[in-house]
């Protein structure tokens, strides 16, 4: 305590504005001082912390690796304070200002992201939405440094620090050219694994059909992989190949693409999808309004019911 009385807290104040715009003009406009001025309290915090906490990327400045573990810290310490000085917080999404960070990958994207738009658009239109892709794996060290405030994963499952609510559950289908392969509906155990595979995989090295099948004794034929489900349509165009995914994204992609979706002809486990959040985050009415306003839109999107709280 006795290392704060030199210390400056509106500092921090302006770490965490720079860190939630990623641009020096932004936050001085944001807090409503000069550019000049927030640029040396930024040095002030350098001289503090012994790091340069932000380093200039296009478009403004994205934080070092000290700078993404104390956010976390930061985030929390500046909302106890503002409940200390002026009790609890309030978030008015009609007049209120706010910058949300996702963390998804690109299926729950394509999925939940149209309609999230339109409804902060309408809801919420001084807000804006940034997407970062993530996962299950990575999805709680973006939450830790601040990086994302809420993650959308295919998962359940996670630690003490965390709390999470499941929006609705999913499986896999299995997708083609229907104008390529001449036909439509599902295909049969032998033209499923003779046909050549499209596999989305963030390491291009297997994915959970290989799993299935090897169980039985059958391989597939790897044609291609991405890392991306956006680029299913296109690596399948004009092609006698197939690729294996979740079946909410698969109906997006063949509503906008014209692919055949099907039943893959071998049984594939299912899989809830849940939004999460750090505990921390939980005093945030404006995080807690997108989590609340995440599990409507994906109750529309995915045509099931769940409690709100």
């Amino acid at each position: 305590m006795t290392r704060l009385r030199g210390v400056d807290l509106n500092l921090f104040v302006v770490f965490a504005t720079v860190l939630r715009e990623g641009n020096v003009t932004r936050a001085a406009e944001h807090l409503r001082m000069s550019q000049a001025a927030v640029s040396a309290s930024l040095t002030r915090l350098r001289r503090l912390f012994h790091d340069p906490l932000f380093v200039r990327v296009p478009g403004g400045v994205a934080p070092t690796v000290l700078a993404r573990q104390l956010s976390g810290r930061i985030e929390a310490a500046l909302t106890t304070l503002h409940v200390a000085v002026a009790g609890e917080p309030a978030f008015d999404p009609a007049a209120d200002h706010a910058v949300f960070r996702l963390g998804m990958s690109d299926d729950l994207e394509a999925l939940l992201m149209p309609r999230l738009i339109a409804r902060v658009a309408e809801t919420s239109p001084a807000s804006s939405l940034r997407c970062l892709l993530a996962n299950r794996m990575t999805i709680t060290g973006l939450l830790d440094e601040g990086s994302a405030d809420v993650g959308v994963v295919a998962s359940d499952r996670w630690g003490p620090d965390y709390r999470s609510r499941v929006l609705f559950e999913s499986g896999y289908a299995t997708v083609y050219d229907r104008t390529a392969f001449g036909r439509t509906g599902a295909l049969t155990r032998e033209e499923y694994v003779a046909a050549p595979h499209v596999m989305i995989s963030a390491n291009g090295a297997r994915g959970i059909v290989d799993d299935v099948l090897e169980a039985e004794g059958l391989r597939r034929h790897k044609l291609a992989s991405t890392a991306h489900f956006a680029m299913v349509p296109l690596l399948l165009a004009r092609s006698t190949a197939v690729a294996t995914m979740p079946r909410h994204v698969a109906e997006v992609l063949a509503a906008d693409f014209g692919l055949e979706v099907c039943e893959p002809p071998f049984r594939l486990p299912r899989f809830t999808v849940s939004v999460l959040w750090h505990h921390m985050s939980g005093k945030n009415p404006a995080v807690m309004w997108l989590v609340r306003t995440i599990a409507e839109v994906s109750a529309q999107v995915s045509g099931v019911r769940h409690v709100l709280d």
